[in-house]
């Protein structure tokens, strides 16, 4: 039998050519001015969460019983609690455990999801009848449900509640990662390598993988804003970090007793918190299109 170099073997795309797609798709994608703004808001949550100090010279501890209560304005730009706390300093600080907490668990769903996702793909069979049939189950539950029994269970902490909310976001990525693998699975590069005697190691992590990450990190980018959401609407109801800790979702829940008289103290936290989400949505979006 003829020998056959293994180059022949039609190919996907190498790791520097889809580097260089990205890239090139980047930049004609930020001369979008409401994309490139909502990667300014992003940048901005991210450095809140990284040198807060840098953005304020309040401590978000620390009130001045004689401010409290004191409107939106050039000295406070998200006015002061009961306490006499910078609102906007807490807001600041709050970025740091929110955004960790949910980075954590779009980490776990996405590392735990993908790995599950791409075994049922490929491997098929009972397999993935079993890990399907289990995303089916976690699929039908409420997942802010799921989240609040499994915090229950493990103490409230702002970290547990990451490792619930990214318990409960498995399903979904194990699910879009198995339509991609069997998508990938099916092309003709595929097939001409495992008629070569390609290993099947080799065949995933050289033409599986990289082909079939598209989707999965589009919807990466679409459950930080959602992951967002529900670590701060778990911690407005409390199973998220104790006062005074600034968390965002406690925030909001700390001014609810004064709404009617000072609605800045919840409404300006919860604006902060509504226009990040909103910014991560719109660049998932463009991740979407970038794909297509």
């Amino acid at each position: 039998m003829t020998s056959i170099e293994i180059g022949t073997v039609p190919r996907s795309h190498s790791g520097r050519d889809v580097a260089d797609e990205f890239r090139r798709r980047a930049v004609e994608l930020a001369r979008t001015p409401v994309l490139a703004l909502a990667w300014v808001v992003v940048l901005i949550a991210l450095g809140w969460a990284l040198v807060p100090g840098l953005f304020t010279h309040f401590s978000p501890y620390d009130g001045n019983p004689d401010a409290s209560f004191l409107a939106p304005s050039a000295d406070h730009w998200f006015g002061t609690d009961r306490l006499g706390r910078d609102l906007y300093a807490r807001s600041v600080y709050g970025a740091r455990t929110t955004i960790a907490a949910t980075l954590l668990a779009v980490a776990i769903a996405f590392g735990v999801g993908t790995a599950l996702g791409l075994i049922a793909g490929f491997r098929r069979g009972w397999v993935d009848t079993v890990v399907m049939r289990l995303a089916d189950v976690s699929l039908a539950i409420p997942s802010l449900l799921l989240a609040m029994v499994m915090v229950s269970v493990l103490g409230y902490s702002t970290y547990n509640i990451a490792l619930a909310v990214g318990i409960s976001s498995i399903a979904a990525f194990a699910r879009v990662m198995r339509a991609e693998v069997l998508t990938v699975s099916s092309r003709d590069y595929v097939r001409a390598a495992e008629g070569l005697g390609v290993g099947r190691v080799a065949i995933v992590i050289r033409h599986v993988v990289p082909n079939s990450m598209n989707s999965v990190l589009a919807l990466a980018a679409l459950e930080i804003g959602t992951a967002i959401l529900a670590v701060a609407g778990l911690g407005f109801l409390g199973y998220g970090a104790p006062p005074p800790e600034p968390e965002w979702g406690l925030l909001v829940a700390e001014g609810r007793d004064y709404i009617s008289q000072y609605p800045w103290v919840s409404i300006m936290p919860g604006i902060a918190l509504a226009i990040v989400v909103i910014a991560t949505h719109r660049i998932s979006v463009s991740f979407r299109k970038a794909q297509s």
